[in-house]
């Protein structure tokens, strides 16, 4: 999933409901595309004349795709902004989790939207320095879908050509695990074996999908959806596999050094997270507008209804980070070849989310042990 970063027009900018999913894939990439853009203030208002917070500016990066969606919705609906006062949200897009880190840690962003692999890969890499995880975003929203004319029963998929998105990816990993639990045999770096894993970009996947070179793809929404609709089939719903259908697919990161620096600004832009999760709950249809609407001035195109409505009522929005997930996807990845076993302890700080639930009369949220002491 390469990194890009490109300027894109200014524009005004999910627990758990129904929501969306991820890659557009028509146009998006597996993490979406690269841009950046600055507060412009009419919706949700304040800033003309509100007070700033600690940090004159607060910079914000996630994917345009459905996964993402609170801070596509969060932005669309200017609730992110007004909480931050006369403090500056700006955001930027990446297409890719690596890329959306290096920035991260390059000091380009402050608070990030991203799946759990990349998270634990740099918090990893960084032995724990460069950021915490501080809310939960999004669970759900991946599949396996195949070509019905050759994949029938889950049996079936041996010997075939999957395909998921990037090696080591939290959809790769999956689907390894997925394998391994099959008693079928892949080895992790080329992903040959009895079934082969071919990794290929999830703007990429439909048309290979439609050409025959795979037969099948372990995806998040709304690719998963966009493959169901040039004629694949869904075998098999991750959440399915979890217990409660839950697992977690989208994390709330922050720059530990702007954490230290500027807590009330964190605090901020998660009350805006929590109070645009709620938003859409209370507002199902009218947020699925809105974060379609999001994507397409990200991208030139909305979603079609038939990718948009099934994509949608797949991903669900929670602010619990479902640590004790993050934690199996990460043993999933050391199982399969892909990671060392990391020591995530103080991966979390839920401290900040913790006191925006209790003002909004919500109990705690738990880190699974991961937490910071």
């Amino acid at each position: 999933m390469p990194a890009s970063a490109r300027r894109r027009p200014r524009a005004a900018s999910l627990t758990a409901v129904p929501l969306l999913a991820l890659a557009l894939s028509l146009t998006l990439a597996s993490c979406g595309y690269g841009s950046a853009k600055d507060d412009t203030r009419p919706a949700g208002q304040a800033g003309e004349g509100a007070a700033k917070l600690s940090a004159d500016s607060v910079t914000i990066g996630y994917f345009p795709n459905i996964t993402h969606a609170t801070p596509l919705v969060g932005e669309q609906e200017g609730i992110l902004r007004k909480e931050l006062g006369g403090t500056k949200l700006k955001s930027t897009t990446f297409n890719a989790g690596p890329s959306e880190i290096e920035a991260l840690n390059a000091g380009s962003i402050d608070i990030g939207w991203i799946g759990p692999s990349p998270a634990i890969n740099g918090y990893v890499k960084a032995k724990g320095e460069n950021l915490r995880i501080v809310s939960g975003s999004a669970s759900g929203g991946v599949k396996l879908v195949v070509d019905p004319k050759k994949v029938r029963t889950l049996d079936d998929v041996k010997g075939k050509r999957i395909a998921t998105p990037q090696k080591g990816n939290t959809q790769d990993v999956a689907f390894l695990n997925w394998v391994a639990g099959k008693g079928w045999k892949v080895d992790p770096g080329s992903g040959k074996g009895d079934v082969s894993v071919v990794r290929t970009d999830n703007k990429v996947t439909p048309d290979a999908f439609k050409s025959g070179s795979v037969d099948g793809a372990w995806v998040p929404e709304p690719t998963a959806s966009k493959l169901v609709s040039e004629g694949g089939k869904v075998l098999l719903d991750e959440s399915s596999l979890w217990p409660g259908g839950k697992f977690v697919i989208t994390n709330v990161i922050v720059s530990r050094k702007f954490l230290d620096r500027h807590p009330d600004v964190v605090e901020a832009v998660l009350r805006g997270s929590v109070r645009t999760n709620a938003w859409i709950a209370a507002n199902p249809a009218k947020a699925k507008a809105s974060a379609n609407a999001a994507l397409k001035k990200l991208s030139g195109k909305a979603l079609p209804a038939d990718v948009l409505d099934p994509a949608w009522a797949s991903i669900r929005t929670t602010d619990d980070p479902l640590a004790a997930t993050l934690r199996a996807e990460a043993d999933h990845a050391v199982a399969a070849g892909l990671l060392d076993k990391p020591d995530l302890s103080g991966i979390y700080d839920l401290a900040p989310l913790n006191k925006v639930l209790k003002a909004e009369g919500r109990p705690p949220v738990d880190a699974a042990g991961l937490g910071r002491q």
